[in-house]
């Protein structure tokens, strides 16, 4: 996440500002981030199996840096001003193709295009044209531009892993050896992804609008979460006329909770201290590595602890909606596995997060993580409405116990988020009244 920190103005592009927020297009784009949640967990839910669970995450690694690429570049340009939308609507095009090939990414289906190659070509495509506008952006700076060629050479490697592994032939060696290597080369292009990033260290871009960034990855947070609602219908089965059964309305009942109860440990109160912690570091490096471990690193795992929770949950609800499913029927050890794990991934992150930013010790979430572990054992042993039951409280309980205890920090953050909501309404307010 390099980028141009004195960008200026050019034909056909609008700099942002410091005060710039998300815009209407940035939403859109993350639109094809809704669908391309939803084949992960279908991917996934197909393959319940370890291996299936990596290529789960790799997958998923991969969309987190095509999506926060366009992040970036919706911080320092105005994405909706000048030649921008074009260049978006081009990105998603090419986002939604990879996201369609994703059930294919690691195996060719007889009849159809190759699904790894088309993965990878798409996926090439859209990282591809993000370089490529942020080495227009930094044409004009020559500190920026040797950074932008390090940071080219990095996408040439990564897209050349890539590629490779989608063009690995099929007389190499068994279809589960030539699964295996695409995988591992996926892995190495992810680890390139992330060590290079941190190898930069700050260095040649800058953060330009806190806030933006801030709501950016917030919105991808909803978005994540979001899929966990949407697997409550899917997997329940409703849409092949499956028949509505108590033991799917409390089972959803169960879900819709503890996704509520994920929503309120992050936008409650931690999200917007997170943000104004990124104002208030002024330094342009120091809020760089901030942005970077905080956002760009930290929060990939609070994505992948929800859609891990509806993969689960979507497996639940789809043996749950067929009649022949008994009441006492219990988890799978792999549905226990996602279900108890993505969860815990979710709030662990937020104990990293806390600990990163604001250098606070969130006891009574790590508490609750230990919970979840501790239970494993017994859900397995449970009817699995039990089980869900169990997790829905555990939840409940960690999200109740550590509002408690961060009351004060709590209204120290809302009163202050309170305080520039209400002055930037007044300004507009003011400046419409002059104006419009």
């Amino acid at each position: 996440m390099e980028t141009n920190s004195g960008l200026r103005q050019s034909r056909g592009v609008q700099p942002g500002a410091p005060g710039s927020r998300a815009t209407r297009l940035e939403l859109f784009y993350d639109l094809v981030f809704v669908f391309a949640f939803i084949q992960v967990t279908t991917l996934t839910a197909d393959n319940p199996t370890p291996r299936g669970l990596v290529q789960c995450l790799v997958v998923l690694g991969l969309l987190w840096w095509a999506w926060t690429g366009f992040a970036l570049i919706g911080n320092v340009v105005r994405t909706d001003q000048g030649i921008l939308p074009f260049v978006a609507f081009a990105t998603v095009a090419g986002a939604f193709v990879f996201a369609l090939a994703m059930p294919q990414a690691f195996r060719n289906e007889a009849g159809g295009l190759p699904g790894p190659l088309v993965f990878a070509v798409c996926y090439f495509l859209v990282r591809a044209l993000q370089v490529a506008i942020f080495g227009w952006l930094a044409s004009r700076d020559r500190d920026v531009r040797r950074r932008f060629h390090f940071v080219a050479a990095r996408g040439l490697v990564v897209a050349t892993l890539i590629l490779a592994a989608a063009l690995l032939p099929q007389q190499l060696a068994d279809e589960t050896w030539e699964i295996g290597l695409r995988l591992v080369l996926w892995i190495v292009a992810l680890v390139v992804e992330y060590a290079t990033a941190l190898a930069l260290g700050g260095e040649g871009w800058a953060v330009l609008s806190a806030g933006h960034w801030a709501e950016r990855h917030a919105q991808i947070v909803l978005v994540a979460l979001g899929e966990t609602i949407i697997a409550l219908g899917l997997g329940a089965g409703f849409v092949i006329e499956l028949p509505l059964r108590w033991l799917v309305i409390i089972s959803a009942m169960f879900g819709v909770t503890v996704v509520a109860a994920l929503w309120w440990a992050y936008f409650d109160t931690l999200a917007l201290a997170l943000e104004q912690a990124l104002h208030r570091t002024r330094q342009p490096q120091a809020r760089a590595v901030l942005a970077r471990d905080a956002y760009t690193y930290l929060h990939l795992p609070l994505i992948a602890g929800p859609i891990l929770f509806a993969l689960g949950l979507k497996r639940v609800l789809s043996g749950s909606a067929a009649p022949e499913t008994p009441a006492g029927n219990l988890l799978p050890g792999f549905d226990l596995l996602v279900l108890h794990g993505g969860v815990a991934l979710y709030l662990l992150t937020l104990v990293a997060l806390g600990w990163r930013v604001l250098r606070v010790r969130r006891w009574p979430t790590v508490v609750g993580v230990g919970l979840l572990v501790l239970l494993v054992p017994v859900a397995a042993q449970v009817p699995e409405l039990l089980a869900l039951g169990h997790l829905t409280v555990v939840v409940l309980a960690t999200t109740a116990a550590q509002t408690l205890v961060d009351a004060s920090l709590r209204r120290q953050v809302r009163e202050v988020a309170m305080a520039e909501q209400l002055a930037i309404e007044a300004e507009q307010t003011n400046w419409r009244g002059r104006h419009l």
